[in-house]
């Protein structure tokens, strides 16, 4: 929920730092005009808020092995709220599982898995994803190529003084 106001330098460095994660805080705080301990307390403050969530590395799937990438819509048996939540805690436990979220409509949830190989995604279907409790169904689809794939969100539809 929006509570506080970000002016022009906190946006200026929540898009740098989108854009560039292992940027030292000495080069981002001469891009945005400040001196150093000045934007590392910045950069803490939009941390502490939980506008910076976290900071990764992106790595590369195939050539670590991991050459299929899947989307699977899964729909339960009973979306009582109890039974939503026991699903998630279980993807939870799957390496594979990259990314879970909830949607509404006909499908409950979309995953976005990763795997080795053909063979290791249908084992990982068959014995962790169809036979899981109060699965219903799993649909999937393997990716054939990514054309985009950004994280974040888009900067430039932010302004200072906007609600964050």
């Amino acid at each position: 929920m929006p509570t506080s106001v970000l002016d022009e330098t906190d946006l200026a460095i929540l898009s740098l730092l989108q854009q560039d994660g292992r940027m030292s805080n000495v080069d981002l705080a001469r891009h945005v005009g400040l001196t150093a301990p000045p934007c590392l307390r910045r950069v803490r403050a939009l941390e502490d808020r939980g506008l910076i969530q976290s900071y990764h590395a992106a790595l590369n799937g195939p050539a670590l092995g991991y050459s299929i990438t899947v989307f699977a819509m899964v729909s339960l048996k009973s979306q009582a709220e109890k039974d939503l939540k026991a699903f998630e805690d279980y993807v939870t436990t799957l390496p594979e599982v990259r990314e879970c979220h909830m949607l509404n409509g006909e499908i409950d949830f979309i995953l976005k898995l990763v795997a080795r190989d053909l063979q290791s995604f249908q084992s990982f279907l068959t014995s962790a994803l169809t036979s899981a409790p109060n699965v219903a169904s799993v649909k999937t689809s393997l990716t054939i190529r990514t054309s985009k794939n950004e994280p974040g969100i888009p900067m430039g539809n932010i302004s200072a003084a906007t609600e964050a």
